[in-house]
């Protein structure tokens, strides 16, 4: 329309995952069916624990969809894989891959959980309602990551912040493989455009984040969508308000570490 300013430019390319597999490496592949085939090593995570002295423990589980009947630590987050083919946060090509979530969960060695005012231990399916806005589907597959920290260190924010670094530098593996995907055999893609209209009137959306100083943090813009590593925390800008564009909210420019 006449007078419409376009400021940036977002390009979210999905690619949906219809199996995951433990591998001695990571991999992406294309199946006949045209959905991709994700391969996970494991023993990864061991070597990432090695780098975090904090961290005592670090296991992967994949559970398939129907296998949600089963105990878990106090869930610590729900991780989309998102990945920056091009540009930064909210605008450029993103590359998502959908059918598949992280649960990040955590307890330190005495059963403590992490970051947890009101616990979410026990069975997964009945501490989480699937198929809503930033939980997994009922279709999906789960990549339940669970992390245990020495003794009482998750109430020093130096805990959580450990375990949500092993956990991004696992999912960064995922995310060298996905930037690499061929651009044009994605499932679905969406086109988003960050615009003013001079003279309209303008729309704010205030979100109240956590950042508590102790065991919680929220980060923002870091180098990949929904990311850890290389983000900002709200408790070392000591809560100021931040102004973010559309579509960095929607490239996934906030990460709640609780």
């Amino acid at each position: 329309m006449d007078g419409e300013i376009v400021f940036r430019q977002l390009c979210i390319k999905a690619y949906h995952v219809s199996e995951v597999e433990e591998s001695e490496r990571f991999s992406l592949k294309q199946r006949e069916d045209g959905s991709y085939l994700l391969s996970l090593n494991p023993a990864a995570l061991s070597e990432f624990r090695k780098e975090e002295p904090l961290i005592t423990d670090a296991r992967l589980s994949i559970l398939p969809p129907g296998k949600r009947h089963i105990p878990v630590n106090s869930i610590m987050d729900v991780i989309p894989i998102s990945a920056k083919v091009l540009g930064r946060l909210g605008e450029g090509i993103t590359h998502t891959l959908t059918g598949v979530y992280v649960v990040l969960t955590g307890a330190d060695t005495e059963g403590n959980p992490i970051s947890a005012f009101g616990n979410s231990d026990g069975m997964l399916d009945e501490h989480m309602i699937f198929g809503r806005a930033g939980t997994p589907g009922e279709d999906d597959i789960i990549l339940l990551l669970d992390v245990t920290l020495k003794a009482m260190e998750g109430y020093h924010r130096t805990g959580p912040d450990a375990v949500h670094r092993l956990c991004d530098r696992f999912c960064q593996e995922i995310r060298e493989k996905l930037k690499k995907l061929n651009p044009g055999k994605f499932t679905e893609k969406h086109s988003y455009q960050d615009i003013a209209r001079p003279g309209k009137k303008k729309v704010a959306l205030v979100k109240l984040v956590s950042g508590q100083g102790a065991m919680y943090d929220t980060h923002f813009l870091a180098k990949e969508p929904s990311a850890f590593l290389g983000g900002r925390s709200i408790i070392d800008i000591t809560g100021a308000p931040m102004i973010l564009s559309p579509n960095e909210y929607r490239d996934g420019a906030i990460r709640a570490l609780y």
